[in-house]
């Protein structure tokens, strides 16, 4: 089956029909999929009519097109296309009736034959709506830190488990108090249905780094799993912190919340031995250090997804990688750094990246500026020390392979601290030639400017203080900008071309251009595309509910869903845990 055509919209270089073979490669790279139904979303637009948008599935076969239906409530269905769509996935709806309880139905048309209809979505019309986003209550008023997105009912559409409240301590001195109370689980259908709640309990202290947790379909049977660090009991010592007891990686079952198997979480005594307790110093490294722990998905075996476990960040780093069989968990491999050269010390990330590097078929582990091949053995380091940012794509789409952009929050003195590195080798393809001390942040890469082709890279150096200049470089490492866009700007898929749109203090606008979007509300929890056609949607924490923001703005062309590319996916499956970034394709989505 080849994806080149649906890929393709308008009149396409030789560069863009690549970028389609490429796309159609990574889509069909893994042999389990999620069994995703059409997504199928109705939102009233601000300017009257409804806005109707769906899927285009990696299962899709060349050519299809479809055919779109409304149920006015009454009994009478009305065909709403005069011609099959074939350019597009997505559909606005003028004439739908206002007031009134409406459903529609898409059915696919394959060979000129008309297929079965998808689920049908339920909506009462309105004269106008200007705010295009939808809600799940939650059982409380608390706002929430992090969401796990997958499919928990094997039914085709993306669930979601957050973790709440929004309450973030970090193990640093500095930063560190006593938690006010527990973290909770809780998993909600993208219905609004509540399904259960689970307590993290007083060994897990309210903090990121002590609880990542990720949602994901870790067997194969379509149904997502839930796998978090875990503990026992009250073992807070009289401070508050937690530096003693059992700990676990626990998997639950995405349905009922119930555990299935757990495994022994990777000792935190190691950290200890190497940064022993100093009465005099106010600093317990050892404790902040190991309190550093992560969670992640690779594709190990090139067809089924592990479970990556990580402990330590800045010194000593251990990872496991497990694999969830007939109910157990088995461990597949252990891999520490003490027993690595010293470039491998010390070069952990905020966040887990997994992707094929070095184009074999499996996936590799990307620990920050380390990578660890498929077996669990070392790739390569940079050696260049801590990054704030890591994104891994095909970032210069003029370069064979993968490309991995950092900013490394580690003084450079020589340069680099803003870089681009070949992801099979750790080969410095380009950076910054000038020093730096703490560039800081989540950085920036992806396609936000037409006149570059492949990915814009921006970094902020801030001098463990106010940011003192920002750059963003093109793919191949020249400087286009120097405008500060903070530390940690965003982005999303909003409109109608392939080129991201910038998501800054609430408002969505195209670089260098006007706002098109004002009104997002609430802390940015997830950008992921999580239903109708290939636009992302952001999901926001507001008191009491999950709200998610979606594009009502017609997109003319079509392209598969984002979900289905193996790095967007297990990026998306990240965000639930440490600090996460906005999702990256493997290739550059094709210009027009």
């Amino acid at each position: 089956m080849s994806l080149g055509v649906v890929l393709m919209v308008g009149n396409l270089t030789n560069s863009s029909i690549a970028q389609n073979q490429n796309w159609e490669k990574a889509v069909q790279k893994y042999g389990q999929l999620e069994q995703l139904s059409r997504g199928l979303i109705a939102i009233p637009t601000d300017k009257g009519g409804i806005y109707v948008g769906w899927r285009l599935l990696a299962r899709d076969p060349d050519g299809i097109a479809f055919n779109l239906y409304r149920n006015d409530g009454n009994g009478s269905v009305t065909k709403l296309n005069d011609h099959p769509i074939k350019n597009s996935t997505d559909y606005l709806d003028e004439n739908a009736p206002t007031g009134e309880k409406l459903s529609y139905t898409v059915k696919p048309i394959i060979q000129g034959k008309e297929g079965d209809a998808c689920e049908s979505y339920e909506i009462t019309s309105q004269d106008k709506h200007s705010d295009s986003y939808l809600s799940i209550k939650l059982n409380g008023n608390d706002d929430f830190q992090k969401v796990g997105i997958a499919d928990l009912d094997g039914k085709g559409g993306y669930d979601f488990v957050i973790k709440q409240p929004d309450t973030n301590i970090d193990p640093w001195y500095k930063y560190w108090r006593p938690s006010g109370g527990t973290y909770t689980l809780e998993a909600y259908r993208h219905d609004g249905k509540s399904l259960w709640t689970y307590d993290l309990g007083w060994s897990i202290e309210r903090g990121i780094w002590y609880s990542p947790y990720v949602v994901y379909d870790l067997n194969g049977d379509g149904q997502a799993e839930v796998a978090v660090k875990t503990g026992e009991g009250d073992p807070r010592d009289e401070e508050g912190r937690v530096k003693s007891g059992p700990e676990y990686l626990t998997i639950l079952d995405g349905m009922t919340g119930q555990p299935i198997d757990q495994a022994d979480w990777i000792s935190r005594q190691p950290f200890y031995d190497i940064n022993p307790p100093d009465p005099a110093s106010p600093l317990t490294r050892g404790y902040n250090h190991s309190s550093r722990n992560q969670l992640g998905i690779a594709y190990l075996d090139g067809e089924h997804p592990h479970l990556i476990e990580e402990r330590g960040t800045y010194d000593l780093i251990i990872v496991r990688a497990y694999r969830l069989i007939e109910g157990s968990l088995k461990l597949v491999w252990e891999w520490d750094n003490r027993d690595a050269p010293d470039y491998y010390w010390g070069q952990g990330a905020h966040w887990l990246h997994s992707a094929d590097v070095d184009q074999d078929g499996r996936d590799e582990v990307i620990l920050g500026s380390a990578v660890l091949d498929n077996d669990g053995t070392e790739l390569w380091s940079t050696g260049l020390g801590h990054p704030d940012a890591c994104y891994v794509g095909d970032l210069d789409p003029d370069r064979p392979g993968l490309e991995i952009y950092y900013v490394i929050e580690t003084g450079q003195s020589d340069g680099n601290g803003m870089c681009m590195v070949d992801a099979k080798t750790g080969q410095i393809i380009w950076g910054i030639d000038a020093p730096t001390n703490h560039v800081h942040g989540k950085g920036l890469c992806s396609d936000i400017d037409r006149v570059h082709p492949g990915r814009e890279c921006y970094g902020a150096e801030s001098g463990h203080g106010p940011i003192d200049f920002a750059i963003m470089h093109n793919s191949k490492g020249e400087i286009i900008d120097r405008d500060l866009m903070g530390n940690s700007p965003l982005c999303v898929h909003w409109d109608e071309d392939n080129q991201r749109e910038l998501l800054i203090g609430g408002e969505i606008f195209d670089y260098r251009g006007e706002a098109t979007y004002t009104k997002i509300e609430g802390n940015v929890i997830a950008i992921a595309d999580i239903f109708g056609d290939w636009r992302e949607e952001i999901i926001t924490s507001v008191e009491g509910e999950i709200r998610i923001y979606t594009s009502t703005i017609p997109a003319n062309d079509r392209r598969n869903c984002l979900m289905q590319d193996p790095i967007y996916r297990i990026e998306v499956a990240h965000a639930s845990m440490g600090y996460e970034s906005v999702p990256t394709t493997t290739y550059p989505l094709p210009w027009k």
